[in-house]
């Protein structure tokens, strides 16, 4: 382990406040609001407490563990490397996919409303969804110093902006939009949390850094904690504000954009223009960030032997193959499955994930010192959201329920035919890097 260590307490709640309020709030807002209505907040509250929970195991693995693998690293020291953690590794991999198509498709619908009223046509879309995955796998290509130095500064941009929402919007809320007599069914309500919980995917990332991260012992559960719940309070009184000064019917006509239509009634025509900009640099940043720690995830994985060995090969200190083969799934995914579906599939893919890392906790307590309560505790709030997320979308959107079984589909069958065949048989390589 290294001995030098410069990232403080208040760097570390920045890695994760960043990871989260990435472009996940201005994509899935509306998404939320369709589903709970006036109970919106609630569903994000919701949300963030099963996040909460997980980042105790997060926080507990991350004093024991402390390595640039962060999840890898858990899952692969608890159920040690076979088919469950490649296939879970790999399905980390694809997950991250599933973000960038997200954060490019809210990108698109955001730098729509920059164009005339009337509706666009669709290659328009398609075109810009492209070019805001496309523009981040040059950078990332170019100068990989240019994104980990400028996210600390955007970051600072998208929190400061969405205080100023919160900030201007309070005085104009209607508490009779966000009463109980608007709220839907509680099964709705958590089923909104739910869908739109890839807002929280994020605060893992603090796990990566833990090795950098100076005085661990008390500044890594506090980084965690600190930032989740930073979070889980500017989610929520975000959602106050959107439901309570915007009418739902504005809200679901511009449901892609809906913060931004949050901003008007306080800020006016200036408000929604200042908040599609930051929309636009607030997704492309976390696309370029999201490109570049999955390509550096698909170099550990590779050298590990869970990928192909071509994905540990770098050039400058950049993995360039890895960032050629993101940029190309991301490009098919997020042309090809619409918002809801890719939120559904995200919010799904990390709720899986940390419910495996949550068992890596339990299993692993006697060694890290974790409470078995708090981390059942979590284990069953994590699935319980999964199942209920999955029987909710079986009912509404069947299409999702199938691309997400393709997807844990692709992890297993992928790491049993080039794990167990191509690199074992043919390249006899182990899954251990060698």
């Amino acid at each position: 382990m290294q001995e030098t260590r410069e990232v403080g307490l208040v760097g570390a709640i920045s890695i994760g406040i960043g990871g989260m309020v990435g472009g996940g709030i201005f994509a899935v807002l509306g998404e939320a609001v369709s589903l709970a209505h006036g109970a919106t907040a609630v569903a994000f509250l919701f949300a963030g407490l099963v996040a909460l929970l997980t980042s105790y195991s997060y926080a507990k693995l991350s004093l024991r563990y402390q390595n640039r693998g962060g999840t890898v690293v858990f899952i692969d020291n608890a159920f040690k490397k076979n088919i469950l953690s490649s296939s879970v590794n790999a399905m980390l991999w694809l997950s991250y996919l599933i973000t960038i198509s997200l954060y490019a498709t809210a990108f698109a619908s955001y730098a729509q409303t920059f164009f005339s009223t009337d509706a666009t046509p669709v290659w328009i879309k398609h075109m810009l969804i492209t070019i805001a995955i496309i523009l981040p796998a040059l950078i990332n290509l170019i100068s990989a110093s240019f994104v980990s130095k400028s996210e600390s500064f955007i970051v600072i941009i998208k929190v400061t902006l969405l205080i100023l929402i919160i900030a201007s919007g309070i005085p104009f809320i209607d508490t009779e939009r966000i009463s109980v007599v608007h709220w839907e069914a509680p099964l709705a309500i958590v089923t909104a949390g739910m869908i739109i919980f890839v807002a929280y995917e994020g605060f893992e990332l603090i796990a990566n850094a833990a090795e950098d991260i100076k005085e661990p012992k008390k500044n890594l559960p506090r980084a965690f904690y600190a930032s989740v719940l930073f979070v889980i309070l500017l989610y929520v009184l975000i959602s106050l504000v959107t439901v309570g000064v915007v009418s739902e019917d504005q809200l679901m006509q511009a449901k892609d954009y809906a913060l931004a239509i949050a901003a008007k009634p306080a800020l006016g025509e200036i408000g929604f223009t200042i908040v599609a900009i930051a929309a636009l640099l607030s997704t492309f940043s976390a696309i370029n960030a999201t490109i570049y720690g999955n390509a550096r995830l698909g170099f550990f994985l590779a050298k590990e032997g869970v990928l192909p060995k071509i994905l540990s090969k770098e050039k400058k200190n950049i993995p360039n193959i890895d960032i050629f083969v993101i940029t190309f799934l991301s490009l098919i995914i997020a042309n090809t499955i619409n918002l809801t579906e890719i939120a559904i599939i995200g919010s799904a893919g990390f709720l899986l994930i940390f419910t495996i890392v949550n068992m890596a906790a339990l299993k692993l307590s006697p060694t890290i010192g974790a409470n078995k309560v708090i981390v059942l505790i979590a284990i069953i709030s994590s699935f319980a959201a999964l199942i209920t997320l999955l029987l909710h979308t079986y009912s509404t959107n069947p299409k999702a329920i199938w691309v997400f079984v393709i997807f844990l589909c692709t992890s297993v069958v992928f790491e049993l035919f080039y794990g167990r065949l191509i690199r074992g048989h043919f390249f006899h390589r182990e899954y251990n890097g060698q």
